[in-house]
């Protein structure tokens, strides 16, 4: 049970994903945490993570099911760490 010693922001799996995938991420510190993905056109088409949350690893899970094939990015913001990432959605 070893605490993370970084911001993290994990590959999805599987990608690409037919219709849900994971998403993990670490995050070192007790933070204010956003995990949102978005379209190629970066409109935020849904937020996975808006809440505090204490030092640790995670995993939030994307449901694409509503949503055609392409290409989208998740992001991961904190106070201190801001990461984004592709993941393609096959239909």
């Amino acid at each position: 049970n070893l605490l993370p010693s970084d911001f993290i922001l994990e590959q999805n799996y599987p990608n690409p994903f037919n219709p849900t995938t994971k998403i993990r991420y670490s995050i070192p510190e007790y933070s204010f945490v956003t995990l949102k993905v978005f379209n190629l056109l970066g409109e935020e088409v849904e937020r996975l993570v808006n809440s505090e949350q204490s030092a640790g690893v995670y995993v939030a899970t994307f449901d694409a099911t509503s949503l055609s094939s392409g290409t989208y990015f998740y992001t991961l913001q904190t106070e201190n760490a801001s990461f984004t990432k592709k993941m393609i959605l096959v239909r």
